[in-house]
């Protein structure tokens, strides 16, 4: 990767619709993050409580016996891996956040639609992930308190207050900037893997030396899966995938901090096929032994925390859990509609201010997602949101790495000058929005049509597969003229 220095990534002419302070690029002087930030993007990700329980539910949903289902979640893990390292390398070269980075792709006021596209998925992400935080704050303030009881929308009043606390907690630690966001995330993340491997090994230790030889067979007749276990195989590292997709698509929006491409692949290498191997292998022992000693499978750490029914690492359990959801959920759900939505406006909305009205509209999405939202059903509901923005994926990847040969022109990314580069008609690559259309017809389809059913675990690798196909066919022929590739490094 040829080197950009810090004068080339300096905007010398520039549209005020298309440029403000947030959306520029990061200087290398200014980068901080190293592959330590990067593992801990994911391993907060993975050991949210939403994480959890969503790998916990795959060890009970297919029928397949418990180091199968481990199993798909690890090349789960390494696929993504792969993709990330991919999606990541402009931003490290450039500098610029997705919205900026896709310019390139669909034009400069065609990026408008895939930003706000990822702008609506973020933030239904981030109301529900806000609720899940405010189920261990609510774990604690019940261990402490009590619960007085009555219900509305699903939830109780405890429930609404640490909902209410969670949410004005993330914003207050977002408006203090992405430094701030760092430091948090790199003592959340090592510190819920103490509690979890603590929680593991009670477990383990009440459930006997059985536990082990047991995981072949106990999750077995569990579901109501119809399907051959290859196809349970696939359908849960397809699952897995769909989970991480919100942050494949706009991992540029981390990695614009990262110090060189090589710490950012050394992020990603532990933090995602080392990270979910360990991580898996706890959820894999926890699930089994709750079904082993209480006779059920529980899915959500905070209510097998409060079975094991112990107040100290309640108390702490609590705590780590909160601050781990809260990180994956400003890294992956807050900060990257925040940039959408500046980039829709520039001139008028500014970073912060897209964050607040990211949390304002998650609030409405988190304080439905007991009474409404969640009776999709967990993997549905992930894999659906992640087929609506998979082509994407596919776009970026085949403009930057195949049609531009990993060479952009920096300026013209915030110029509206009609001979830009990224210009096309008007500010739109109708291309680029064809190809988008006629990808996720299909990716969308398959969760949502009875006779695709099947191919639902998949949605995401084959809306992203689709978008890049059908984005090199359209664009044969319309490859950057020398002029423009001459202006690009």
């Amino acid at each position: 990767m040829a080197d950009i220095s810090d004068e080339e990534l300096e905007i010398t002419h520039s549209s005020g619709l298309l440029y403000n302070e947030d959306l520029a690029p990061v200087k290398k002087a200014s980068r901080t993050w190293g592959w330590f930030e990067i593992f801990n993007v994911w391993s907060n990700d993975i050991q949210s409580l939403f994480g959890y329980t969503l790998a916990a539910s795959l060890f009970i949903s297919y029928g397949l016996n418990g180091w199968l289902v481990m199993a798909a979640i690890i090349l789960a893990g390494c696929v993504v891996m792969v993709l990330v390292n991919l999606s990541g390398k402009p931003s490290v070269k450039y500098g610029v956040p997705f919205p900026v980075l896709i310019r390139a792709s669909m034009g400069v006021f065609g990026a408008n639609f895939p930003a706000m596209l990822r702008a609506i998925t973020g933030i239904f992400w981030y109301g529900v992930q806000t609720y899940f935080a405010s189920t261990a704050l609510a774990l604690l303030i019940t261990a402490l308190f009590g619960d007085p009881g009555g219900r509305w929308l699903g939830m109780s009043g405890v429930d609404w207050l640490s909902f209410a606390l969670v949410w004005v907690f993330q914003v207050m630690l977002f408006w203090q900037g992405i430094e701030r966001i760092k430091h948090f995330l790199n003592w959340a993340g090592p510190l819920v893997y103490v509690v979890m491997v603590a929680l593991m090994i009670i477990i383990w230790y009440q459930a006997g030396s059985d536990l082990l030889p047991a995981i072949d067979t106990i999750f077995s007749g569990s579901s109501d899966f119809k399907g051959s276990p290859a196809n349970a195989f696939l359908a849960i590292t397809g699952t897995m995938i769909a989970y991480f997709a919100a942050v494949v698509i706009n991992f540029g929006d981390f990695t614009r901090f990262v110090k060189s491409e090589r710490q950012m692949k050394i992020g990603n290498l532990v933090g995602l096929p080392l990270n979910v191997a360990f991580f898996s292998f706890i959820a894999l022992i926890i699930t089994a032994g709750t079904l082993a000693l209480f006779g059920e499978t529980m899915t959500n750490p905070s209510d097998i925390i409060a079975h094991v029914d112990s107040l100290p690492l309640t108390i702490i359990a609590a705590i780590t859990f909160f601050a781990a959801t809260v990180g994956i959920n400003l890294v992956a759900n807050f900060i990257p509609p925040a940039y959408d939505l500046a980039n829709l406006f520039p001139s008028k909305i500014s970073f912060r201010t897209g964050g607040l009205i990211t949390a304002c509209v998650a609030f409405v999405v988190g304080g439905l997602w007991v009474a409404l939202i969640s009776n999709i059903g967990i993997a549905g509901f992930v894999n659906a949101i992640g087929a609506i923005v998979a082509p994407f994926y596919g776009i970026i990847v085949v403009d930057y790495y195949l049609l531009r040969r990993q060479k952009l022109n920096i300026q013209d990314m915030f110029s509206r000058d009609p001979d830009g580069a990224y210009y096309y008609i008007k500010g739109w690559n109708k291309r680029a929005i064809m190809a988008f259309a006629l990808a996720a017809i299909f990716s969308v389809s398959s969760v949502w049509v009875p006779a695709l059913e099947a191919l639902g675990g998949y949605a995401w690798l084959i809306g992203a597969a689709l978008g890049g196909f059908f984005y090199h066919l359209l664009m044969l022929g319309k490859r950057p003229s020398i002029e423009q590739q001459a202006r690009a490094r």
